[in-house]
């Protein structure tokens, strides 16, 4: 059970470990694709959050939030593989925004399969009407 338990764990982190490689890999002297996917949502969050606050919010460069997400998936996957709570821990939050979206577009879907399978099985199938036969007069 210990062999199986441990391979879980290295398959599931294998999956943090290899993405923060990839970030890694992409990340340039630009940042890479998950910086200009984050800037868009940095600008609305640093907008909804100066209105909350009544203040400007600091400039915070996404190079550096992209870094911190590559160093918790790679660190949190290492730890996870040897049996550290502190690395489920880091893999939950350097991923759980990320995820979010995809997540509850994924629930959104299996919603509309579900109501698709009601709505199919609503609709009466079409019966064989039995002729009835006509009485022979005479």
């Amino acid at each position: 059970m210990g062999f199986f338990s441990f391979l879980g764990r290295v398959l599931f982190a294998s999956l943090f470990i290899l993405s923060a490689w990839q970030m890694f890999n992409e990340f340039g002297e630009n940042g890479g694709p998950a910086v200009t996917e984050l800037i868009p949502k940095l600008a609305i969050f640093k907008k909804h959050l100066s209105s909350l606050l009544g203040v400007g919010i600091l400039d915070i460069d996404p190079r550096h939030l992209v870094a911190g997400m590559i160093a918790l998936k790679g660190l949190g996957g290492f730890l996870f593989v040897f049996g550290s709570p502190f690395g489920a821990y880091l893999l939950n939050e350097s991923t759980y925004i990320i995820l979010l979206n995809e997540f509850l577009q994924s629930v959104a879907l299996f919603g509309a399969l579900l109501f698709f399978i009601g709505m199919k099985n609503l609709i009466p199938r079409r019966q064989l009407k039995k002729k009835t036969p006509k009485a022979k007069v005479g």
